[in-house]
Order: structure tokens, then C-alpha cells, then sequence
């Protein structure tokens, strides 16, 4: 939900600590977006983005996909080698590996 009069925005620090509580939650072989996160701790996709860039190393990352379910470039290979190990679900027949959000999708 987002931050309205009656519900103050949560302090920066709160809602790092709870995008980055949720993605550790997220159990192996599954996948959640940044989406879900986002409405779940009630922010925008781009905000938890950019606390997974700043502050997401210290968690299971590759575990937040975009909706479609991939990763930016840079992070693809090494994603890739971390659903393998996990046995998650990867839609077939994709130029870029993706996520079958379908099989392998979370929500908290």
C-alpha cells in the first residue's frame, strides 16, 4: 500500500531492512519480482531496484526478477549458475534465461 496522509512514508533505513527481510524469505528454487516486493512493503518496483543494487549483495538476489522474469545483462550468467544449483524453474525456449514465474513464482 502506498504511503498516504493517514500512513507516513516508512524511513529509509525500515524499508531497506524490510525489502531485504522479504528476499531472504524468498525459499531456493523460487522467485519473486521487484513488483511483488514493492506492493508488499508499499514503494515502487524502481525503489526496491535500487535498494537490491545498493544493498541486495548480502542477500540471495537472484531470486528478484522483472516481471518477465530475467535479470539485467550483467547479472544474467551469474543468476544462471545459482538456479541451477537451486533447481529452479527456467522458462524454455528463451533467448535470455528467464525465470518461469509460472512454476517458480513467490509471494510473501
Amino acid at each position: 500500500m502506498p504511503p498516504t496522509e493517514d500512513t507516513p512514508e516508512m524511513a529509509a533505513e525500515d524499508l531497506v531492512e524490510a525489502v531485504l527481510s522479504l528476499v531472504e524469505r524468498v525459499p531456493a528454487g523460487r522467485a519473486t519480482t521487484f513488483g511483488t516486493l514493492a506492493a508488499a512493503v508499499g514503494t515502487g518496483p524502481r525503489q526496491v531496484g535500487r535498494i537490491m543494487s545498493l544493498h541486495g549483495a548480502a542477500v540471495t538476489w537472484w531470486r528478484v526478477v522483472r516481471a518477465d522474469g530475467t535479470l539485467p545483462a550483467y547479472l544474467r550468467d551469474r543468476a544462471v549458475a545459482a538456479y541451477a544449483a537451486e533447481g529452479t524453474p527456467l522458462r524454455p525456449g528463451t533467448a535470455r534465461p528467464a525465470v518461469d514465474l509460472r512454476a517458480a513464482g513467490w509471494e510473501p
